[in-house]
């Protein structure tokens, strides 16, 4: 009896202790907010492998570097997040930060921002998933149809549904599919070839996006898509999305 009342007091000493450690990622923000961004990356960073698609911590990892001054890695890191919480107005506002502090623009000129938001209202995986919904309800209600001949308007609708969702993915998949990178010196140059001893026909800031399209060596094929530029830059000025 004496061993368990022991016991009991034991734990109860221990308990608080332990709800009151701080969390990795606690601690991460509080290093961030007492201004020590390299120590708070380093927490953060570690989490990422525990947590490799949680947004808010690349979202955070962003911050870290934005503040370092690293805006290419930020911009890299603000995408990761924006590819799984797109709907995330804070995540949002800072990659368009980000990109326009390299004079870069995260919705295309021409483009109404409503518009932009609206495409990416939904993540790649939430489309793919949505797509699956309206397929087997399109099936259901095909099926209904064939063997009772009811149901017709809603076999319509639901057809209808599944052709704008299936034409949504498809665009969604086609920018999923690019190689995507961000200048992460402070000045890329683009050179006709891949080595130092082709001539630079152009220069890219940091922060800029960027399609990997093929690889050679120590050097990237790119395109520059705001710039209509396309060549070749080391691999070491850029860092992959």
């Amino acid at each position: 009896m004496k061993r368990i009342f022991a016991a009991i007091v034991l734990w109860g000493l221990l308990l608080p202790a332990v709800w009151g450690q701080a969390t990795p990622l606690q601690q991460a923000e509080e290093l961030y907010r007492q201004g020590k961004f390299s120590a708070a990356l380093s927490l953060y960073e570690n989490e990422l492998k525990n947590t490799p698609n949680d947004p808010y911590v690349y979202y955070n990892i962003g911050n870290c570097y934005f503040k370092m001054g690293s805006k290419g890695l930020a911009a890299a890191n603000y995408y990761r997040a924006f590819r799984l919480a797109p709907r995330d107005a804070d995540i949002r506002h800072n990659l368009t930060l980000a990109l326009e502090s390299g004079g870069e623009r995260l919705v295309p000129a021409g483009i109404p921002t409503v518009l932009h938001q609206a495409f990416f209202y939904l993540s790649y995986t939430e489309i793919q998933g949505l797509l699956y919904i309206l397929l087997w309800l399109f099936c259901t209600l095909a099926s209904i149809w064939l063997v009772k001949r009811k149901l017709g308007r809603l076999v319509v609708t639901s057809a209808g549904l599944l052709l704008l969702c299936g034409g949504w993915f498809y665009l969604r998949h086609s920018l999923e599919s690019e190689e995507l990178a961000v200048v992460a010196s402070p000045v890329a140059e683009i050179r006709s070839g891949p080595g130092t001893n082709f001539p630079a026909s152009a220069s890219v800031a940091q922060g800029h996006l960027i399609v990997v399209q093929d690889a050679k060596d120590d050097w990237y094929e790119v395109i520059v898509k705001s710039q209509g530029i396309k060549g070749w830059v080391a691999k070491d000025t850029v860092e992959r999305i």
